[in-house]
């Protein structure tokens, strides 16, 4: 099946986490992206552990789909090549510190005055406005400064981060959804836009109902562990194998639990009796419900649970993860050659698009490897209609860089 965003040309000039993931999104979506890495260390990512054969597994996570180009951009004639480039693409990415892109001449003003089509993603550590705007861009800084680690943790433990550079990634999630947007308006119009996000916003834009609770209540949520802010029972509990997650979520859910566990007459404890009393008396309802579920394992409780229409489920490990027969059944996890490692196999894009035909994305999102530093570089200018002899000459005064392309 042909993917959404087949025939679009994405100039890729990002580095480490949130530009990549960005861009690979748009990759897995059928568009043709050129990775841009500066020579000769290559995006800084390269550089990041742990390492499998001496390639950083932390590059293979976002970086697949793409096209590699080296180039030198501090020789004077690199940004000049690169803006060339930017005129001919539909589509440019970068995540400089705010202020670089146009000191390279790369900023989107200059360049949509040439190429008023031109959709131009930008994604930066605080946003492109303000007194923070200058900070550099660090995960761990803007979950503290968006307020999501004092979300995380417990009262003992204080604020804690999220296990995932969560603000990287989700700020290259919106800056591709906001992409997809400027593609449709470009339909229309025949215009591109300038499409902003940063960490710290995109961080912001997943308080949800705690970000809410502050706005219109005034109420500063406090970090309350695994358990539910405003539903009891509801979080993580201790079954005879291991912690088990429990979301019974509604009155009706509750009562439900009350007799599954053989324990109707908790629905008569005048502390348990209603939500709002279940939050009071939380720990000591923990305590009653640990009792009883220490009596099997995760996965005979699961079932239980599941057909008395409760949600709950185990907690896993990535090894459950990547064994677990769920998993499997959706394709999350495909397979690609990759010339150093042999079979590489990858998370592929987390959701399904099919058509009417009965025609599937599903298993068929991982297309090719993380491309080598500079691996695509003479096909990539010849795509772009630089003729043989420029090319021989950025080659031979190292304005460009030819990895390895097999």
């Amino acid at each position: 099946m042909d993917l959404p965003l087949k025939g679009l040309k994405v100039l890729d000039l990002t580095r480490a986490l949130s530009g990549p993931f960005c861009t690979m999104i748009l990759a897995d979506m059928g568009a043709e992206v050129i990775k841009i890495e500066p020579t000769p260390g290559g995006d800084m990512i390269r550089q990041w552990g742990p390492f499998d054969n001496g390639i950083s597994v932390y590059y293979l996570s976002a970086n697949r789909n793409k096209k590699g180009v080296g180039v030198d951009f501090r020789h004077p004639d690199g940004l000049p090549l690169l803006r060339r480039l930017a005129l001919q693409s539909d589509i440019l990415v970068e995540n400089f510190r705010v202020g670089t892109a146009e000191k390279m001449g790369l900023g989107y003003e200059s360049l949509a005055a040439e190429c008023p089509s031109l959709i131009y993603a930008s994604i930066s550590g605080f946003g492109n406005k303000g007194p923070a705007k200058d900070w550099p861009g660090f995960d761990q800084i803007a979950q503290g400064y968006s307020g999501f680690m004092s979300l995380s943790g417990t009262p003992e433990t204080g604020p804690m981060r999220v296990g995932t550079a969560i603000g990287d990634l989700t700020s290259g999630m919106w800056a591709a959804i906001g992409v997809l947007g400027a593609c449709v308006a470009r339909q229309q119009t025949g215009k591109g836009q300038y499409v902003h996000s940063s960490l710290l916003t995109s961080l912001i834009g997943l308080l949800s109902v705690q970000g809410q609770r502050y706005l219109s209540l005034g109420e500063v949520p406090q970090p309350c562990g695994n358990v539910h802010p405003v539903i009891a029972p509801y979080g993580t509990f201790q079954t005879a194998d291991g912690p088990l997650n429990l979301a019974p979520a509604t009155q009706e859910m509750w009562v439900r639990l009350c007799h599954l566990l053989g324990c109707p007459e908790w629905t008569e404890d005048t502390r348990f009796k209603r939500n709002a009393d279940r939050i009071q008396h939380r720990l000591a309802l923990k305590e009653l419900i640990d009792a009883r579920l220490q009596t099997r394992g995760r996965m005979e409780w699961t079932p239980l649970f599941i057909e008395a229409g409760i949600p709950a489920g185990p907690i896993n490990t990535l090894a459950d993860v990547f064994s677990d027969e769920q998993v499997h059944q959706m394709q999350l996890v495909e397979a690609v050659q990759h010339p150093d490692l042999g079979e590489l196999r990858q998370v592929g894009l987390p959701f399904l698009m099919r058509n009417a035909a009965g025609q599937s994305s599903a298993g068929a999102t991982v297309q090719s490897p993380p491309p080598r530093l500079g691996q695509h570089t003479i096909q990539v200018l010849r795509q772009y209609g630089v003729d043989g002899g420029e090319i021989d000459r950025l080659l031979k005064d190292q304005v460009v860089f030819q990895g390895a392309d097999s």
